[in-house]
């Protein structure tokens, strides 16, 4: 039997509004009102009050909205102007929370304009607990992790000398379609070659050569819920010393920093169990991103492993380790996965590769 959490993830906003003396909050980010009351469409805005719950959204999911709700909250169905009925229901109160990284000003401003509400800025209210990952959510990550991995195994035995990266990139799309990911919860990169120096490299129509490095960066979503996974091979030929040499450097990182993360450690301890020992090897510099960050409904949330971070990652979360190294002219290696951290150490939701693969 499955647990419906939504009741106790609103109470805990409520009582952060009990603690911050307001009397609602307005939430507009959409995976925040999907996580409290289970609504999905793209369209919709969430009033949490002490006693009750309120999902404003229009026509189009006048059918989806009550049926995913599920009686969680209120919904009112607007024909012309979601923000009309918003601005009615936000009258009612005297202090209301915005949440300040997602609503946009002009919005914020029209909303201030038009009822006598104070509109208090907040930031991370519904984010921070969703840091903590219920075993449902878990399983939904762990299943598009495996859904991912499995997809690109479908893919990599068709991969040639002389592809285009696009074209790769579009047999593991569909691959993903087919094994059931709900679409792709963000852009896939193939990068070959220099390009693979590129961290974020947009898929291009290059042709990959002999003996060059290709970079795979992809998702799969699973019940809404995200997997985030890279991979570098080299295609048509044995690897090279330089390329064995980076790709088991990087993967010694990956894999000390995995061994090591634990629930209360500051994120950038975390990202040090990789990058201290990247820079021991004067690699330091190619090494210019974070360790990682966490997954679920979100490719990209609480909490953050980075050079900087000094919040704890709490028991529950689950995050990306994926330590890289870039050289212009040369080309990158990147490897992650992705991993719960539990109560009795890490757990991995995707299974790294052990050495440097070649493909066609």
């Amino acid at each position: 039997m499955t647990v419906d959490r939504r009741p106790a993830r609103q109470s805990g906003v409520r009582a952060w509004l009990r603690e911050h003396d307001l009397d609602a909050l307005l939430v507009t980010h959409l995976p925040n009102i999907r996580y409290l009351t289970g609504f999905s469409g793209s369209a919709g805005v969430l009033l949490v009050g002490h006693d009750e719950t309120v999902l404003v959204t229009d026509f189009r999911y006048a059918v989806q909205a009550p049926l995913e709700v599920e009686g969680s909250a209120s919904v009112r169905v607007e024909s012309a102007n979601v923000w009309d009925r918003v601005t009615t229901l936000v009258e009612a109160f005297a202090t209301v929370g915005i949440e300040s990284a997602v609503m946009p000003v002009r919005d914020a401003q029209r909303l201030g304009e038009a009822t006598s509400a104070r509109l208090v800025p907040t930031h991370g209210v519904v984010e921070l607990g969703r840091a903590v990952k219920s075993p449902e959510e878990l399983a939904a990550i762990g299943a598009a992790a495996r859904l991912a991995e499995d997809a690109l195994d479908d893919v990599v035995s068709t991969v040639a000398v002389g592809d285009e990266e696009r074209d790769i990139a579009g047999r593991l799309e569909a691959a993903l379609r087919r094994r059931g990911s709900e679409g792709h919860p963000f852009e896939v990169i193939v990068a070959s070659g220099p390009r693979s120096a590129l961290p974020h490299a947009g898929t291009t129509g290059r042709q990959v050569a002999r003996g060059e490095l290709l970079l795979v960066d992809f998702g799969a979503r699973v019940d809404g819920y995200c997997a985030d996974v890279t991979r570098t091979f080299v295609v048509g030929a044995v690897p090279d010393e330089q390329q064995r040499t980076m790709y088991g450097l990087v993967r010694s990182a990956q894999v000390r920093a995995i061994d090591g993360i634990e629930a209360g450690m500051e994120g950038k301890a975390a990202d040090a169990l990789a990058r201290d020992l990247i820079a021991a090897r004067g690699f330091g510099d190619a090494f210019g991103h974070s360790l990682g960050h966490g997954l679920g409904l979100e490719v990209h949330e609480a909490p953050r492993l980075g050079p900087r971070e000094g919040r704890p990652v709490p028991e529950g979360a689950v995050v990306t380790v994926e330590p890289g190294v870039y050289l212009p002219g040369w080309g990158g290696v990147r490897i992650e996965d992705d991993i719960h951290v539990g109560p009795g150490g890490v757990e991995r939701l995707s299974g790294g590769p052990s050495d440097i693969v070649t493909l066609g």
